[in-house]
């Protein structure tokens, strides 16, 4: 049976760990801050729907690998007593699928908004 409850207790949760993630990470910060300031611009840009799907899917897997990365980082460092090479390892890990996933964002924006600046440009200077 649904508990509404429950719901709204796991939505707190929820929105308490992004409230932490977001106060302490400094690079989630970053992500989030370069996130919504490609959705003002698309905005402005007047993405079609499109683009927008695809911008939104882009900025949730680079904030979403972050979180997963943070929640990681968390756990090796319950076990710092016993710190060995493979813990560090696994930092590495996750510190390069967030670098790969904002690599990604980086082509992904590039091919959604060159385009539309383009075209602005050209309409700006005709």
């Amino acid at each position: 049976m649904l508990s509404y409850r429950r719901l709204l207790k796991s939505f707190r949760y929820a929105r308490h760990g992004l409230w932490q993630v977001a106060k302490e990470e400094q690079n989630f910060a970053i992500e989030l801050t370069i996130g919504v300031s490609a959705i003002i611009l698309a905005g402005l840009l007047k993405f079609a729907l499109w683009e927008w799907a695809i911008l939104s899917l882009t900025i949730g897997f680079v904030l979403i690998t972050e979180l997963f990365n943070s929640a990681v980082e968390r756990i090796s460092d319950l076990l710092k007593p016993r710190l060995d090479i493979y813990v560090k390892e696994i930092k590495d890990i996750m510190a390069a699928a967030v670098f790969l996933a904002a690599g990604l964002s980086v082509i992904v924006g590039l091919i959604l908004f060159l385009p539309h600046l383009i075209k602005l440009l050209i309409t700006i200077f005709q």
